[in-house]
């Protein structure tokens, strides 16, 4: 059960960003932008340090939907008990795992970071603008991990749940919901019945 009470049946981060929609669209546009936006950073690239954030967040909710959408953009299966393990890093590029131990810098505090961060980046092929986008990323899924944990926003029940979301999210990427059905609902009797007031 959510710590608030929320007025819909999103599942996830949507529900929250629905509660507030004001504050959730801008959420939704940034992860729109960093993540499909321009970038040297492929696709998967970014839902895999994503994935990797959350996972050592411990984000359960994060950390699954963006393994699913991982799993379609990177064409390989990525499961959130794998995502951390040193043979799973040990399978990434020599890029991609200096762009990861980057990310798990900003991950346990943005001081934590040195130029030789960025430098080990640099030197595996890293370009200046995908550690910028890095870090900017594992930022970002620090507060979306904690914005859905802050509010005891509870995981899906099922794993299908999940490879629907990731399919929806690598086909059509962050767009902000549409209404919940119960507002839609409510906006369309309202204009065919309305109320005197």
């Amino acid at each position: 059960m959510p710590y608030i009470e929320i007025d819909n049946a999103y599942p996830g981060i949507m529900s929250p960003a629905w509660y507030k929609p004001s504050t959730g669209k801008a959420l939704f546009d940034l992860a729109q932008r960093i993540m499909r936006g321009p970038s040297p950073l492929t696709l998967g690239e970014r839902e895999l340090i994503a994935v990797y954030v959350s996972a050592l967040n411990e984000c359960e909710f994060c950390t699954d939907a963006h393994a699913a959408v991982c799993s379609v953009h990177l064409d390989q299966p990525t499961r959130r008990e794998d995502v951390t393990t040193p043979e799973f890093v040990a399978r990434q590029t020599p890029q991609m795992q200096a762009l990861l131990a980057l990310a798990n810098q900003v991950r346990l505090g943005g001081r934590r970071v040195s130029a030789a961060d960025a430098d080990a980046a640099r030197a595996a092929g890293a370009s200046d603008e995908a550690i910028h986008d890095t870090v900017l990323i594992a930022a970002a899924f620090c507060m979306y991990n904690r914005y859905v944990d802050g509010l005891g926003i509870a995981p899906l029940a099922e794993a299908e749940q999940y490879r629907t979301i990731g399919e929806r999210m690598a086909r059509m990427g962050y767009l902000f919901p549409p209404r919940p059905l119960r507002w839609a609902m409510r906006w369309m009797l309202d204009r065919m019945f309305p109320v005197e007031r």
